[in-house]
């Protein structure tokens, strides 16, 4: 089965009540991790990647590892650029095989933010490509993504259906409390319900995505703790409120931290406990071993979507 568009993905999880995970890839071992729960699960799945993730393992080898993956599964996957700040770069991506981009005008004020993103529309759709537009900024650290809490802003529901009319976007991600990266809430956490029924009573049957969605299972943390890391202010987003995002109009949830945190604890753990160990097959393979049980727990009970391709 060829790489798809993530269209035909979201119709079904909304009409289903779940989400798809989007999970970021930055080499081998977690490529095949992830997609080895997904066809274990029957799950449908998009593969992401960063631009840091381009830049650290170039595009060409990502793509073959990405057709690799495709070769092995018979499940439905997409390849999806995350947070893409360029049009050239979103057109790079487009150019070298990806099904879907997101670009990222968050940052921008909302007029340039709808030029950029029609701009990356335009293109993108007259090459068979999906769009991922953002409104809204969430706080956190990922990748090249650094937005302080100060500046951080949840998306205004007065604005999303004039955004997604004038763009031409095919999802949206929207801020109403999630963050990027491992460090997320100061105090209770608590996502913006109000937000999401309000922008899903406007754009009934439109697709939403929430990034910053990990939910930092705690004992990876203990075990990155154990081995000489320091995560104990480290908390996440409660998987139940995600289900429940899943339940409603969010079709796509991006999983981060969450497999860079299990990995960096299979390592540790390995490393820590045979020091002798220098071969990186020794390590790696209980590393992959270890994402793919967290991607599959995802899949089950956070996204719904096992079952589903």
């Amino acid at each position: 089965m060829p790489l798809i568009t993530t269209t035909e993905m979201f119709k079904k999880a909304y009409e289903g009540g779940y989400a798809i995970g989007a999970f970021n890839v930055n080499n081998m071992e977690i490529i095949q991790g992830i997609t080895e729960a997904a066809q274990e699960e029957k799950a449908p799945l998009i593969l992401q990647v960063s631009n840091g993730a381009r830049n650290y393992a170039k595009h060409t080898y990502l793509m073959k590892l990405v057709e690799a993956a495709v070769m092995e599964t018979d499940i439905p996957i997409s390849l999806h650029l995350d947070h893409g700040d360029t049009f050239e770069l979103c057109k790079a991506c487009i150019d070298g095989g990806f099904t879907s981009v997101m670009i990222d005008g968050s940052h921008h004020p909302i007029e340039e933010n709808i030029r950029l993103t029609k701009q990356v529309v335009d293109y993108a759709h007259d090459k068979g490509v999906v769009v991922e537009g953002e409104l809204g900024r969430l706080a956190g650290i990922e990748d090249a993504v650094n937005v302080t809490d100060k500046d951080a802003a949840f998306t205004d529901p007065d604005q999303v259906e004039e955004f997604v009319n004038r763009t031409g976007v095919d999802s949206l991600a929207i801020a109403i409390g999630t963050s990027h990266g491992a460090f997320k809430f100061k105090g209770e956490p608590r996502l913006r319900f109000d937000i999401l029924e309000e922008i899903q009573k406007r754009l009934p049957g439109f697709p939403i995505v929430l990034h910053g969605a990990s939910s930092v299972i705690p004992e990876y943390v203990d075990m990155i703790n154990k081995y000489g890391g320091d995560l104990s202010n480290a908390q996440g987003v409660p998987e139940e409120m995600l289900r429940k995002a899943a339940s409603m109009a969010v079709c796509k949830i991006n999983i981060d931290s969450d497999i860079r945190l299990a990995m960096t604890a299979a390592v540790r753990k390995h490393l820590g406990d045979n020091p002798s160990h220098f071969d990186p097959r020794q390590y790696l393979s209980p590393a992959r071993d270890t994402l793919k049980q967290i991607v599959k727990h995802k899949i089950v009970n956070v996204l719904g979507c096992n079952g589903k391709a």
